[in-house]
Formats: structure tokens, sequence, C-alpha cells
């Protein structure tokens, strides 16, 4: 069965689409599942929420080390949907479900080449032991002097192989045993070959399957992942329940209500915090003669829920906002370099969900001290999922004062690795006869150290424990989320910096006009927020990104 990673959701539901949100972000970071890059690329993608790190194998192992796609696909998968995993960070402007269900079919596509490399690896290798030690010890050794930083070491380690190979014909001529054992050491010298020469056409057609999805995706055709072990064909298929489950489970983290503070590196999925507007002024009554009517923070906070809707309207059709995304979130405080987060749990949680009563207890009550604080969120994911902007508000009334704050968040594109498409293999050589100038050479899709490599690796793919151990892996930064583990700044592209700059001065005023509203209703005196209000507007005219959470202090 084929799921259209793009439209269809058989396991739960997927991250709500508001605004222009698109695909880009979400396709860019699948596209790693099936990349054939070195594993250490993926380091360049580091930013200052996170970085990832490639734990590295036995030194004298090193045949058994994976590329991009193996170590990504697998990791993700293992974290995402492992049993016991903990807690993910949402990934806003992308479906994390999607990301997950490639991974799952690049796993399965490489299970399948696995499968038919370990055949060939019995039949050609397995049998004929002492040969194929020998010619995995050669390219073992090719393969360390070639990935040497000397331009001489390419050519020496060419010589080795040509020199082995021509001491393997030598070897056949002049055998140095007879009968049954003459033959057996002919055929170690020579099957393995054959199967070096099978494994090739098996490997370039895989190579070929991974390369072309790589490229759909990033060109937005919406390849489909198809994961059928995620479909369970009969009651009795416990394995594909389970990961039915665990893909809805993860869907369903994906919706929760709950985020993350991690100091000066901002709401964890969200970005850091680059503006912050303040309204405080005294709670007194209009009329000297009578009280203010009592009201509590989540009056206003609805009030301000109420009049966000209508951003995306105005009376000029000039396109202006899209269609954000309103939601109450209740925001948990951790330490900056915290390496796990816990989500809420108890009565009150209902699917990652916190009750609507309990964010409102949260909202009325929680405001001093210790404990979760409640925000309203209005986000855009903009840019086909590439840019995430996000504007919180909270209230909040400590004795006589009434304080409004208004915050802007950013959360910039996913890192041009990801946008990478995949490049012919080529080098430059030079001319013949004109030695001073070059030309390229076409390389083959798959070399023949790949070919060694993914053959020695094939058995053992049924084991990844000891994959692992021998040629290392990669691991993700905690706590993890798919997005902003890998974004970058969105202050370096000009066009996004203006959209973000530009979402703050209407948000502002909509949320001062509607508090202003509440209190007028319920008879406060707001001469002095009007006032007060007018200044942050004028002040807002020309706001400039900063690190609004870290303290000169």
């Amino acid at each position: 069965m084929t799921v259209d990673s793009g439209y269809a959701d058989i396991f739960g539901p997927q991250v709500p689409r508001t605004g222009d949100e698109g695909q880009t972000a979400t396709f860019a970071l699948a596209s790693a599942a099936y990349r054939d890059n070195e594993v250490e690329e993926i380091l360049k993608a580091n930013n200052e929420w996170h970085e990832s790190t490639v734990k590295p194998g036995q030194r004298w192992a090193k045949i058994f080390r994976p590329n991009l796609g193996e170590a990504f696909s697998r990791a993700v998968v293992d974290r995402m949907l492992g049993s016991g995993r903990a807690p993910l960070i949402q990934s806003f402007g992308t479906e994390p479900q999607v990301v997950v269900e490639h991974c799952l079919a690049a796993n399965r596509i490489r299970r399948e080449r696995d499968n038919l490399l370990t055949i060939i690896m019995v039949l050609c290798g397995v049998i004929f032991l002492p040969g194929l030690l020998v010619w995995l010890m050669v390219f073992t050794i090719r393969t360390t002097i070639a990935r040497r930083e000397d331009k001489r070491a390419s050519t020496l380690a060419t010589t080795l192989l040509v020199a082995v190979a021509a001491l393997a014909v030598i070897f056949l001529i002049q055998m140095p045993f007879t009968g049954f054992w003459a033959w057996y050491a002919r055929a170690s010298v020579v099957m393995p070959v054959i199967g070096w020469f099978w494994a090739k056409q098996v490997c370039e057609r895989t190579a070929k399957d991974l390369r072309e999805r790589w490229d759909s995706l990033l060109a937005g055709s919406s390849v489909g992942a198809k994961v059928p072990e995620a479909v369970p064909s009969s009651p009795g298929e416990t394995a594909a329940e389970q990961l039915r489950q665990a893909l809805a489970r993860l869907s369903a983290e994906q919706q929760s209500n709950s985020v993350f503070y991690a100091g000066p590196k901002g709401i964890l999925g969200m970005g850091t915090r680059w503006g912050s507007w303040q309204l405080a002024e005294d709670l007194a009554p209009a009329d000297p003669d009578r009280e203010i009517h009592p009201f509590r923070s989540w009056d206003v906070i609805r009030s301000i829920h109420d009049q966000l809707r209508m951003l995306e309207r105005g009376p000029l059709n000039t396109g202006g906002f899209p269609k954000p995304s309103i939601r109450h979130w209740i925001v948990t405080p951790i330490g900056e370099n915290a390496t796990a987060v816990s989500r809420p749990e108890g009565t009150d949680v209902e699917a990652y969900q916190i009750k609507s009563h309990a964010v409102q207890d949260i909202c009325n009550k929680q405001q001093f001290g210790s404990g979760d604080r409640h925000y309203l969120g209005v986000q855009w994911t903009l840019w086909d999922g590439q840019l995430v902007i996000t504007m919180l508000i909270t209230v909040t009334v400590l004795y006589e004062t009434l304080r409004i704050e208004v915050t802007g968040h950013a959360l910039g594109p996913v890192h041009p690795l990801f946008t990478s498409k995949p490049a012919a293999k080529e080098k430059a050589v030079q001319k013949s006869l004109k030695r001073w100038e070059t030309r390229k050479v076409q390389l083959p899709l798959v070399d023949a150290d790949e070919v060694v490599r993914l053959a020695a690796r094939a058995p053992l793919t049924w084991y990844p424990p000891l994959l692992n151990w021998l040629g290392g892996s990669l691991a993700l930064p905690e706590p993890f989320g798919l997005r902003h583990a890998w974004a970058a700044k969105p202050w370096r592209h000009r066009f996004m910096a203006d959209d973000a700059l530009r979402a703050a001065t209407p948000v502002l005023r909509v949320v001062h006009s509607a508090a202003i509203r509440v209190l007028e209703e319920n008879g406060v005196d707001t001469e002095k927020f009007g006032t007060r209000s007018a200044f942050l507007s004028t002040a807002v005219q020309d706001p400039s990104p900063r690190k609004a959470d870290l303290y000169d202090a």
C-alpha cells in the first residue's frame, strides 16, 4: 500500500496546515533518508539550538561505516518510533510523520538490497572465506590510504589493488596445491570477484532508485513513501500494529499544546525570542464612586483570542495575512542545556493535550513563582514551511497592575544541506595534451569501495547494535525535534526577516485594542493604557531583531 506523504494520512491527524504552509521543509528533511553523502556532512547543519554528533566505530572496522542516508534514517526511526522513547519537541512547519515514513521506506529499500547482498556474500564469500578475507583486507587498506589528504594517496591505493590482482593471477597459474584444495584455492580467489560484479549490479540499481527519490522530493513531486509494514493485514500482525500505533502517537504528540522554554535558546521548536513589548499600568476605576467589576486574566485572553481571528481580514484587498493558527500554549521552563524534557501528566492531560479547564486555571493563577505559564500564540507558517513566525501573548495581574506582554519568535529555514539536490559524481583530470587545462570525468554512481562496503555491511544489518558498534552511528541532538534541530536563522534572508518584523505591529495593536475593550467593559480607567499603547505602537514602527532572552546582568 502506498501512503501519499503529501496529502494522505491513515495513521492519525497531521499537522494543521495554515497560511501558505507547504511541504518544502518536510520534503527537504525527508530527502536526507535517501542521501549517499558522507555521514559527517550532517555536522555542517548544527546550529545554536542543538548539535548532532557522529559516534565513531572501531578504527579497524571503517569498512562498516554508514553513509548519511543510512545513519539518518536509522537514527530518526529509532528515536521517534522506538519503544519507551523520550518525549519529542513539536516540529512546527513540517509534518514529522511524513519524514519518518520516508525513513521507513528508505530502510525497506536498503533492506531488500541487503537481503540480496547477503545471499551473494554467502554464495560467493562465506563459502570461500579465505579469499573473501584477503580481498576485504586489501580493500580496507586501499580505502584507508585513499582517504588521506596526500594527493598521491589515490594513485598508491590503485597501485596496491592492481598489484594484488597481479599476484592473484600468478597464484592461479602457479598453484602450490593439488587436488580438491587446488580447485578450492582457485575458487576462493575468483568467486569473491564474481560476487563483487554481481553485487555491483544490485547496488547500482538501488542507488539509482534512492537518488531518484531524493531528487523527486526536492523537486516537489511528493513521491510517496511506501510503508506496507505499518498496515496490519490481519489481527495477528503485532509488529505492524505496534508500528501503526507508534506513528499515531507521533502524530498526536505533534498536536500537543505543551512547549518548553530553554532560557536563551528560546521556546524549543519556535525559535529564540527576538522582540518583546510590554504594556503595564495600574487598574484604577473609571468612576471614583464605583469599584471595578471583577474580571480574570482569562477574560482578557479570550477577547484577544477572538480579535486575533480577524487578522486575515482587512479593509483593503491587498492579500495581507494568511489565516494564522491561534492556540493556547502551556510553557514549561527547562534548563538551557537540558538533555531531556518531561511532558505534563495526570487527569488534566489527554492524548498529550492539556485540557481547557486546566489551561484556564494556569492562565488565572500561575502568574508568579514556580510552575508552568500560559501563553496565547498566533502562528504563521510561510515560505512553504521554511519560516515559522510565532507571536505569544501573556496577561498577568499582580496587585493592582495588569501587564500584557507580546513576544516575537521566529524559526528560519532548514539548513541548505537538506535542500541540495543529487549531483553527478565526477572529478577533474588533466588533459593529455594541454596539461595546463582540466576536464571533468564522469565517475560511476557506485564505485568499487562502495560495493565492498555495502556487501560487508549487508549480513550485519539484521542486528543494528553490532553494526553501529563496528561502523559508528549518528547521535541526534536532545531534546530532539526534527524542525528546530537543523533550522537556520531567518535574518540572513531579507524577505523572511521582513515578514517576521512586519507581523509585530498589527498583532500588537490588535492585542492592545482587545484588552482595552475588556477593561472599559469592566469599569477600568483606560486613559493610561491608551497612552502607553500609543507609545508602544510608535516604538514598534521600526522593530529590529535582537536576543531578547539574553539579559545584560
